[in-house]
């Protein structure tokens, strides 16, 4: 069975360190996508189970190591050095909109306890909880510490590395559309926001996104916000701009989208997990 691994760590100026992060998650290393402005780098790796943890056991060393939350700065909301880290079962026998998590949870766990027993790094569990809970990153981002306590490791943020966002969930897209003003993707975010998208409007250098995450691409996928967002950017008056995609995609969400769309929207057969995984072998 194969799992698919979406680090994000908090750094995306320095090419030297970025190339060490890389070196660093080996062999199941898919794809860098590194953002200047939010700070911040998606790593996607995917292999095997015992492959791919050793290889996010091997970034996160890295990172903790050569990273410093107290000197951070960047457009995007951070809580470490190793942001967010999601375990997400991959493969043909895996229902994009309802996936079993039941694998990905377990190596969510053991990631989890080892980054804090390990590094020291306090962790806050996402996904499947015991008794049937659920917790969604964004709960994480808003109480932790204050009205949350970490699942392992010390009560405190690591003194350089923060916390960590360990997490089990399906496959999700993280996509933007740039829009002409800071005052119109504010505006447009909270309308664009559903179970199957979480959106923000944020400053990123000189200009303007609606940044959002697809967690059920399937359902509603990059073509469908694109569409979305355009509407309503210019009821409220505003343009846009065009799209990016962060990282990759599945190939049954690309193929999804009319292929004369592709380039408008910044997709690409290259730019999906299926490609990566044949190129690497």
């Amino acid at each position: 069975m194969i799992f698919e691994c979406v680090v994000n760590v908090s750094e995306g100026r320095d090419q030297a360190v970025l190339s060490e992060l890389a070196a660093a998650a080996g062999p199941v290393l898919l794809d860098l996508h590194a953002d200047p402005d939010h700070h911040r780098s998606v790593l996607t790796l995917a292999g095997a189970a015992e492959d791919l943890t050793a290889g996010v056991q091997a970034l996160a060393t890295a990172a903790v190591t050569r990273l410093d939350l107290s000197a951070h700065e960047g457009a995007h909301p951070r809580h470490g050095v190793l942001d967010v880290v999601p375990f997400v079962p991959y493969g043909p026998s895996q229902h994009l909109s309802h996936p079993d998590l039941g694998a990905a949870v377990a190596l969510r766990d053991q990631f989890a306890r080892w980054l804090s027993a390990s590094l020291g790094v306090p962790t806050f569990l996402y996904g499947p909880l015991p008794g049937g809970r659920i917790r969604s990153l964004p709960q994480v981002r808003a109480a932790q510490f204050e009205t949350m306590a970490p699942d392992f490791g010390p009560g405190q943020p690591h003194h350089t590395a923060g916390a960590t966002a360990v997490g089990a969930r399906g496959v999700l897209v993280a996509y933007n559309v740039w829009v002409s003003s800071l005052e119109v993707a504010r505006r447009v975010a909270p309308l664009v926001r559903s179970p199957a998208v979480r959106a923000l409007g944020l400053a990123v250098g000189d200009r303007v996104q609606v940044s959002c995450n697809l967690t059920d691409p399937a359902a509603f996928g990059p073509a469908a916000l694109y569409d979305r967002v355009l509407e309503e950017v210019r009821r409220a008056g505003g343009a846009v701009g065009g799209a990016e995609l962060v990282g990759l995609l599945p190939d049954s969400v690309l193929r999804a989208v009319p292929r004369h769309r592709w380039d408008e929207l910044d997709l690409a057969e290259d730019r999906t997990v299926e490609f990566r995984l044949v190129g690497r072998t």
